[in-house]
């Protein structure tokens, strides 16, 4: 039986992959080739993504695959976070490094953009969660600081499709990326021309929208010499990670939420047409694409990010691990301290144990004693906070939730995963960790044709993976801390 070889770069907003994919036999195998950092450079006062330096490493993962492989490929797939965008001029040059989303420049960028065009109209374009990062925000924000560099450019391409352009040549917006730019409409999947209007710019600097897995050219010649990659299909694969993430969830039937938990924890469901609504509105969901025309219609919720960067610093003195610090959270004591993940005091502070500090002190709570309080106090309260984003999806949408589908880096959690479990009296299904690079390299089968259909992606992942089930207990704990959950962070 044939084995088809694939090659799916995952770029992460801390790290960077190069996983190679083997699907024979109904199955899929990803092993990972390479890794390499990715944290932004500070220029000047902002932060900024190293596109070229992640490209050289592009170049690297293509050679370590093609000698892993010991053969051509079928075919290659970026994915990426979302918002972050790039400029280029008429001939092609990048005019400067893409500023990264923690970036300060947009604090203030909403409240000033919704006296353009208010804050009901832009949700009702374009069914987006208002986040003040969004290229809507950041695009205001350079149209208003800096009308100079916008003038020279010809085009705008998200981050995805900046290292697909390196590639190819080719210069085009995959749907799934596209859709977080809060630019889009959802419905007809062009850009808006109202919302372009008010942001002073043509429609013609946003680039074509094409749908998940498709082919958009192959690898140009240079590349394929430095390489020595022949010239191979670049697929524009479900290039938003959490939409590769979605499509790799082994799931069946309609009864299941998901959550791709990671530095972010996206919580939705998957649906078939935008739900935009004053309800969604009131509540902040978003209606992101998905593979196969499908809607992800979700909550960005700030995930294991306060856990990442409580370690960092943590570091510096102790050196304690992640899987260290949960195990001494498991044996902390329960429900002592509370945070909302997304207040917006831990979006990017200079010290994060400082700010729960602080967010502790003002909302009346004990402090947390030593790491094990605070991670502890972080876990049980993204559990929380994942029970009242359920309430709110099972709420708009009307759908029977039976269970949770756990994906990305942060199934791996053990504790995290059984808490939520206990914290939303579910069924948790954990896994794949894998799952963004997994189905990055589906995508490009389903638009090669050797699989065809989203249902089948996914029951070639079930086939593959090992699912670890948590099933809840001791509700009544939960439930009184829940409310007291709610009460300390006003939700």
């Amino acid at each position: 039986m044939e084995t088809r070889l694939f090659l799916a770069f995952d770029l992460g907003a801390e790290s960077g992959r190069t996983v190679l994919g083997r699907l024979s036999g109904g199955r899929i195998h990803t092993r990972e080739l390479t890794r390499f950092p990715n944290a932004p450079v500070h220029v000047l006062g902002h932060q900024h993504w190293n596109i070229y330096g992640l490209f050289e490493e592009i170049k690297k993962g293509i050679r370590a695959g093609l000698a892993e492989a010991g053969r051509q490929l079928e075919s290659l797939a970026v994915d990426t976070w979302g918002v972050d965008f790039g400029l280029l001029a008429g001939d092609g040059t990048i005019l400067g490094l893409p500023y990264a989303y923690r970036d300060d420049r947009t604090n203030g960028a909403m409240e000033e953009f919704f006296k353009r065009l208010p804050r009901e109209n832009v949700y009702e374009r374009t069914g987006i969660q208002f986040m003040p990062f969004n290229s809507l925000f950041q695009l205001f924000v350079t149209a208003r600081d800096n009308p100079a560099l916008l003038e020279r450019a010809e085009i705008l391409l998200f981050m995805p499709d900046l290292f697909t352009f390196l590639l190819t040549g080719e210069k085009a917006s995959e749907f799934t990326i596209a859709s977080t730019s809060q630019i889009l409409d959802p419905r007809l999947r062009t850009w808006d021309e109202t919302i372009l209007s008010v942001l002073g710019l043509s429609s013609q600097i946003m680039p074509d929208v094409l749908a998940a897995g498709t082919m958009i050219g192959t690898l140009l010649p240079s590349v394929s010499e430095e390489t020595g990659l022949q010239e191979t299909p670049v697929i524009a694969t479900s290039s938003h990670d959490t939409a590769a993430a979605v499509a790799a969830i082994p799931a069946s039937g309609e009864d299941w939420a998901y959550i791709s938990s990671g530095t972010w924890s996206l919580m939705g469901v998957e649906l078939q047409s935008p739900l935009i609504s004053p309800r969604s509105l009131a509540a902040n969901f978003t209606n992101e694409g998905g593979v196969a025309g499908t809607i992800r219609f979700l909550k960005n919720i700030a995930g294991l990010w306060l856990l990442r960067q409580c370690r960092k610093e943590w570091s510096k003195s102790t050196g304690l691990s992640y899987d260290e610090l949960t195990r001494m959270a498991g044996e902390a004591v329960p429900f002592k301290v509370f945070v909302d993940p997304d207040c917006p005091d831990f979006l990017n502070p200079p010290s994060m144990p400082e700010a729960i500090r602080r967010f502790c002190l003002r909302t009346g709570q004990v402090l947390p004693l030593s790491p094990a309080e605070t991670v502890r106090g972080i876990l049980e309260s993204l559990a929380f906070k994942y029970r009242y984003t359920l309430d709110q999806v099972r709420l708009l949408t009307a759908r029977p939730i039976e269970r949770i589908h756990v994906i990305g880096g942060g199934s791996r959690n053990e504790l995290l995963c059984r808490f939520t479990a206990d914290a939303t009296n579910l069924t948790v299904l954990a896994g794949p960790a894998e799952a963004t690079a997994t189905g990055n390299i589906m995508v490009q089968a389903l638009a090669l044709g050797y699989v065809g259909s989203l249902s089948e992606i996914r029951a070639i992942v079930r086939n593959s993976v090992n699912v670890r089930t948590y099933q809840p207990a001791g509700r009544a704990d939960w439930d009184r801390a829940y409310e007291r959950f709610r009460d300390v962070t006003g939700l």
